[in-house]
């Protein structure tokens, strides 16, 4: 008997083409290439421009969602918030198609992987609220990417600051420890915990760096940092496991 690989839908963001009047949708390589290569599944992109009322019939076409990043925040109108500057980058088409799969893939309890932006739209999605900018916060730490004119790819994903994992939790037992190091790329985090959400990895100063949808019967999880980043067993066992467990569930619920 043949076994079918599942098949992942992976979100989308708007990017505008280079001296041109036109846009993409685009998602990062790394992702899709850990999707493969960690989950063992096959990745189909979702255009940030698909009609939301096609979101659920999108939904029953595939076996597992994944979030990845985006450079664009979500705008703070979908969780009352105050105005973004006028010179922030926005993606209003990625917000509504998201925020709209979101409900349908937990409905229908397929297994939804977010990363960076993804655990923010899962937050927002159920109702949570985010800070704008966490290094704006008294007493909170810097989480953006390492900035300069010739900072390396590895620079900027390096692993920067620890993660507590709440004893008992899902990460806590994925792992066996209580604690672990990440990288940190991120502007925007979570405030208020979204409906049905369980806390899953706080970082020291009190950012919360991990969630799990505390219902759903298999797999849904979103991570604040970058897990796609060398998510290999011995480089960071803690987001090779992540993508180890998203493929098990897609394929057992396929």
């Amino acid at each position: 008997m043949i076994k079918h690989k599942p098949v992942i839908g992976v979100a989308t963001s708007t990017t505008p083409m280079p001296n041109t009047e036109f846009f993409a949708c685009t998602t990062g390589t790394r992702a899709i290439k850990s999707l493969v290569e960690f989950s063992d599944c096959i990745p189909l992109q979702i255009p940030s421009i698909v009609d939301t009322n096609d979101c659920e019939e999108l939904i029953n076409r595939v076996d597992g969602v994944m979030l990845t990043g985006g450079r664009a925040n979500i705008e703070p109108h979908h969780f009352g918030g105050k105005p973004f500057p006028d010179d922030e980058t926005i993606d209003p088409d990625r917000d509504k198609v998201v925020l709209s799969i979101i409900p349908a893939c937990i409905k229908a309890g397929k297994p939804i992987l977010g990363i960076c932006r993804g655990i923010q739209e899962i937050n927002v999605a159920l109702g949570g609220t985010l800070h704008y900018r966490i290094h704006l916060l008294a007493d909170k730490n810097d989480h953006r990417m390492a900035q300069g004119d010739h900072i390396l790819t590895d620079d900027i994903f390096a692993l920067r600051h620890k993660i507590e994992l709440p004893l008992g939790g899902y990460l806590n037992k994925l792992i066996g420890q209580d604690s672990y190091v990440v990288n940190s790329l991120h502007g925007q985090g979570i405030d208020k915990v979204g409906s049905g959400l369980t806390v899953e990895a706080m970082s020291e100063d009190g950012v919360i760096e991990a969630i799990r949808v505390t219902a759903h019967p298999n797999f849904a999880i979103g991570v604040q940092w970058h897990a796609e980043y060398i998510p290999n067993k011995i480089q960071h066992e803690l987001s090779w496991k992540l993508f180890r467990e998203f493929g098990k569930a897609a394929r057992d619920y396929s």
